[in-house]
């Protein structure tokens, strides 16, 4: 799941524009501050007159505002008053020609909204010379839409030393495509301690790809509290492959309730296994409002059985567009056979844009039988660049007989990553001979992990005797699921190994993990390794275990060692059912029992049933049989 740029409602924006303080005012008046959050303008003030000033920044107080109890508090009223006073004593300086008392009069009118009455007095305290002045005499013309003459006022104040003047007007700079003088400006404001400054220099410089320096600014940020910087400096550092940097900048962030690093903490938590942590930044996320962190948290709650509880995160994510969620709740609806609303949902993830919709409906349509309606489902996800409704597509019109229709559906699949088409286009070229292009196809999917892929790449090298490379395929087959690839891989390593006549590695493993998933030939194997090592028991084990699953050679095999084991009556029905599925050898076992009865006649059909099975050895033992037979028949 991507992770957009940028925070929530409330996070920094690269844009706010800051106020200053006056540079050189003589007054020595403590005004009250306040602490807020990253959204808080205090902090983009000009420090030149020590941190017990800065420009009033609550709103003014009506008259007749009543507390909690019904009566106006003493302090508001305290509060108010000397707010009232102190603008008095600024608007009096400031009418005598005090350029100090003017800027920051303008400051705090300009913080109000009262922008006409704010001018004339920033224009004045500018005009002589305030950086402060200057640098809100341009956020007032920016507000007022006047872009170009704000830049100007702001590079006075820039050149003048103001950092936060230097930071406006780098984002000016920026927002007109002159990155080489938004770089200058934004790095003179960050390396002043702007942490505004700082952020917007990072995301510049990532924008533009030089991370290294990116990062360094970003932790600049981060580290005084900066919450997008440190969910982007997070970023970087998961991009980078190392979540375990990533994680403490997203939680620095998270625990400010950025909800996108909430999500992202979520993610690499749940990654390692920290699933109930996992679930709870989840949720914070999601409360605020974050759908893909409410469709994630769906998805944990399911893996633990909560379908219900799944089910309400998936809904609330989807009727807010979440196209994921919707389809997962169509899938939940149609696991409960509850096809109306099944089809709803994934009609709704289709609508948001998730064309996975029109490739379930298409699976739905397909399940029913219904082939027309699932080619038009499937047709408008592969249009829209779905490659498994574009590989589903071309297996259908494939199994309809269409090739010449099916292959560039195939190939565009293929194209797109579809494993599973690129296999199938092995199959294709491999039918039509073209063992070439076939071998590419195998190997573009046997590089992505397909086992069925690998197992052809491996059935080709040995028929080619290059024996090393087929064992290593046999073993990627194997280790992918393959049955047949650890069957062939056992049977290559023990036939390396009765080549070289040394010890190699023991083939069994291989057998025996091909045997246990039904393999009826790596059973017979089994069986054969154990009776050679008089295991019995074991033997008889696997040879009643591939006999029961249609093997002949283990109903023949099984039926030897019944006989040996002095259950003959059991061994002809093994015999009987090995001789009907094909074996020789079974049948010309069952003519020499019958013989030996005196039952000459069923004894003559076995071994002409003998001899038309063979192999040579057996079609002339039981050629020599019936002569003797057919002489005792006549006689």
């Amino acid at each position: 799941m991507s992770v957009m740029a940028g925070g929530p409602a409330g996070a920094e924006q690269a844009g706010r524009l800051p106020l200053q303080r006056v540079q050189d005012a003589q007054l020595n008046v403590a005004l009250p501050t306040r602490t807020t959050g990253d959204a808080d303008l205090t902090r983009d003030l000009d420090g030149d007159l020590g941190e017990d000033l800065a420009p009033v920044v609550a709103a003014e107080v009506p008259t007749g505002l009543e507390s909690a109890t019904g009566v106006e508090s003493f302090e508001a009223v305290l509060e108010a008053r000397e707010r009232d006073a102190l603008e008095h004593r600024y608007r009096e300086a400031a009418e005598c020609g005090d350029a100090a008392a003017a800027s920051l009069l303008g400051a705090l009118l300009l913080r109000r909204g009262d922008l006409d009455t704010a001018e004339p007095y920033l224009r004045r305290a500018a005009a002589a010379g305030l950086r402060a002045g200057a640098n809100n005499l341009g956020v007032l013309l920016h507000q007022r839409g006047h872009r170009d003459e704000a830049a100007q006022w702001w590079r006075e104040a820039a050149v003048a030393g103001s950092a936060p003047a230097a930071h406006a007007l780098g984002l000016h700079l920026r927002d007109h495509g002159d990155e080489g003088g938004s770089e200058y400006w934004l790095l003179q404001a960050a390396e002043q301690g702007h942490t505004g400054g700082a952020y917007a220099l990072a995301d510049l410089l990532e924008h533009r790809r030089d991370t290294v320096r990116a990062e360094r600014w970003f932790r600049v940020a981060a580290e005084v509290g900066h919450r997008e910087a440190a969910f982007r400096l997070g970023r970087l550092r998961e991009g980078a492959k190392d979540p375990a940097g990533a994680e403490p900048w997203y939680r620095q962030a998270a625990a400010r309730s950025h909800a996108a690093a909430s999500l992202r903490l979520g993610h690499l938590l749940e990654a390692r296994g920290d699933r109930e942590e996992a679930a709870r930044w989840y949720r914070q996320a999601a409360q605020a409002g974050e759908t893909r962190a409410a469709c994630a948290l769906g998805f944990l709650l399911r893996d633990e059985g909560d379908a219900l509880g799944a089910a309400d995160w998936w809904r609330e994510a989807a009727e807010a567009g979440d196209g994921t969620a919707a389809n997962a709740l169509g899938a939940l609806h149609d696991e409960w056979g509850e096809t109306e609303m099944a089809q709803q949902w994934y009609r709704t993830a289709l609508d948001a844009g998730d064309h996975n919709g029109a490739f379930n409906l298409g699976l739905m349509a397909a399940a029913r039988g219904q082939e027309a309606m699932a080619e038009q489902w499937y047709r408008r996800a592969a249009y829209a660049g779905h490659r498994e409704a574009s590989n589903a597509l071309a297996v259908m019109l494939l199994q309809r007989g269409d090739t010449p229709g099916a292959e560039p559906w195939f190939c565009k699949a293929a194209e797109a990553g579809s494993v599973d088409a690129a296999y199938n286009l092995g199959i294709l070229h491999a039918d039509r001979g073209e063992q070439h292009h076939a071998q590419e196809w195998y190997a573009r999917a046997a590089a992505e992990g397909h086992a069925d892929a690998a197992l052809q790449l491996g059935v080709a090298k040995e028929r080619r005797g290059d024996l090393a490379t087929a064992v290593a395929r046999y073993r990627q087959a194997a280790d992918g699921g393959s049955v047949e690839g650890a069957f062939r891989l056992a049977v290559l390593l023990e036939r390396c190994e009765d080549e070289s006549g040394g010890r190699g590695e023991d083939p069994e493993r291989w057998y025996r993990k091909a045997a246990e998933a039904g393999h009826g030939r790596a059973q017979v194997r089994i069986g054969v390794r154990a009776a050679e090592r008089g295991e019995t028991r074991e033997a008889e084990r696997w040879y009643r275990a591939a006999a029961e699953g249609g093997s002949r050679s283990g109903a023949f095999n099984l039926g030897l060692l019944l006989a040996r084991e002095g259950g003959e009556s059991e061994a002809l029905r093994w015999y009987a059912a090995a001789a009907e599925a094909g074996h020789g050898r079974a049948a010309l076992r069952l003519a020499l029992i019958a013989a030996r009865r005196g039952e000459l006649r069923e004894a003559r059909g076995w071994c002409i049933r003998a001899a038309e099975l063979g192999p040579a050895g057996v079609t002339e033992r039981a050629e020599r049989l019936l002569e003797a037979l057919s002489a005792e028949l006549s006689a």
